[in-house]
């Protein structure tokens, strides 16, 4: 591209932007089309045993005792465990399920597979088993594994973290539940992120513990690091978007001169947002809401095109997933 084209795309892209107006997206409503509250339709996409009514009350004790003290599922319960969630999720119109894990390649890992099967009658019916929720077994010979090892030894099992909501995603054509899981060796080697954040969760909550029995307090049981991670990110127009190879490439700036105008003047800072900034925000939050992501603030940053949203803390395991999402 020489320079005078370049300059062309720009100011056609230029011209583009300067049409656009905000985005709008249908906010819920109530049966009567009144607007419903942010706290009506909060976590409607994750599954919360506190509102599930159809458990019985020894389930339900066992599986918070599971999530409070991070131990193992017991076998017996996890089939009535697994039928409620997978009520749930059918008559949210879920057709597949994965388990979602962390590997070590810095992204999120899933594989899908459908409620629907077939019984002794070759007929098909929805089935979901307790040891479908509990474990999984994918290959993990393509992920990062610490060394070369032959494909058939490279086997990796992913296991339901109970202390981290199950949740639904949405896309265009369906929903999918998801398990928020580990992913370890045979041996229970760490594969991914998750588990060692676990174990050290789990390792500075009984140190704590002992210190806080020998002062005075026995009754405490168990210590919980929070986090409340907050997200910077930059808005920038498709039209400009496509006019960079290393944007679309890599999602990052890899060339371009200097910016006429940086954070010298911190003017953008806490400024009006502006109305197509705004717009993403809203419906940002409203998807980040059902998702049961407590976000709490957002603002302008600094930098021209630059903004934040943060959310209420919340459990460390459980604040390091929204930023998996």
């Amino acid at each position: 591209m020489n320079q005078g084209s370049g300059a062309n795309a720009r100011f056609q892209a230029v011209r583009e932007i300067t049409s656009r107006t905000p985005r709008k997206f249908d906010p819920p409503r109530d049966e009567s089309g009144k607007r419903l509250r942010a706290s009506e339709f909060y976590g409607v996409n994750t599954f919360d045993i506190h509102k599930m009514k159809k458990l019985p009350q020894s389930v339900f004790t066992k599986l918070l005792q599971t999530i409070e003290s991070g131990g193992k599922l017991e076998a017996e319960i996890a089939d009535t465990v697994a039928h409620a969630v997978k009520e749930w999720a059918l008559a949210r119109g879920v057709t597949h399920f994965c388990h979602w894990f962390q590997p070590q390649t810095g992204s999120t890992a899933e594989k899908h597979d459908a409620f629907l099967s077939l019984d002794d009658n070759s007929l098909p019916v929805e089935k979901f088993s307790g040891a479908q929720l509990i474990q999984g077994e994918p290959d993990a010979s393509s992920f990062p594994s610490g060394g070369m090892r032959t494909t058939f030894e490279a086997r990796g099992y992913t296991a339901w973290d109970p202390s981290s909501p199950i949740f639904i995603m949405e896309h265009t054509n369906g929903k999918t539940l998801c398990i928020p899981s580990v992913f370890i060796s045979y041996h229970g080697d760490s594969l991914d992120k998750k588990t060692g954040l676990l174990r050290s969760m789990d390792v500075l909550s009984h140190r704590v513990c002992d210190l806080l029995h020998l002062i005075g307090y026995p009754q405490i049981k168990r210590i919980v690091p929070t986090l409340g991670a907050e997200q910077e990110y930059f808005l920038i127009d498709r039209s400009f978007f496509n006019l960079r190879p290393d944007l679309l490439m890599t999602g990052r700036t890899l060339v371009g001169g200097m910016p006429p105008k940086g954070q010298q003047l911190e003017d953008h800072y806490f400024g009006s947002i502006p109305a197509r900034a705004q717009a993403f925000m809203s419906e940002m939050e409203y998807e980040l809401y059902k998702l049961g992501v407590p976000v709490k603030t957002r603002h302008n940053e600094v930098a021209p095109s630059q903004f934040e949203t943060a959310p209420i803390f919340e459990e460390a395991n459980i604040s390091t997933d929204i930023i998996s999402w």
